[in-house]
């Protein structure tokens, strides 16, 4: 890590793993706008409590194993996954939810901090349309005490996601 990075990361409070993606991906400003808080906000809840937001304008990043392969599922704060139109996507016998060492090991980050692009390795990436309904989304900067925001469509781009439809419907 590049000692600006290191920097930016001490003064944004976001991991610095993150912060070395961002400068990777040219997105450099994105470090300033990074928010930190003092109580976590490791769930959809907490971030959206605390930045003052709706619930579905958080992006959450979860780790799935797709027939033990991680596959990261991006996915607006007030919905769930459907872990069967997860599986019909990837064309997958069984779909579970990563255990937390696997989301370690995938991302470099622990649960309730992973953002949506920065990992440390690259996996397959779905993106829900619901996302695409607001003008932005707060997402984790590696922590959970840190969050950014970003355009949807820019962090579907960054983040190499596939946009499909995989929300749980409600009755």
């Amino acid at each position: 890590m590049t000692t600006t990075a290191a920097t930016d990361a001490e003064n944004s409070g976001a991991h610095p793993q993150f912060v070395e993606a961002l400068r990777g991906l040219g997105l450099e400003d994105l470090v300033s706008r990074v928010r930190r808080f003092p109580e976590a906000t490791r769930t959809a809840a907490e971030a959206a409590a605390a930045i003052g937001c709706e619930l579905s304008q958080i992006c959450k990043s979860l780790i799935f194993a797709a027939d033990r392969v991680p596959v990261l599922v991006l996915m607006d704060g007030a919905s769930r996954v459907d872990v069967e139109l997860v599986r019909k996507e990837l064309g997958a016998e069984k779909v579970t939810r990563a255990r937390a060492d696997v989301v370690r090991e995938t991302t470099g980050y622990a649960i309730g901090g992973v953002p949506p692009f920065g990992h440390r390795t690259r996996t397959r990436v779905l993106a829900d349309r619901s996302l695409l309904a607001h003008d932005v989304v707060w997402a984790a900067a590696g922590t959970p005490y840190t969050v950014f925001p970003m355009a949807p469509d820019a962090l579907v781009v960054h983040a190499g996601a596939t946009l499909v439809d995989v929300r749980e419907r409600t009755s």
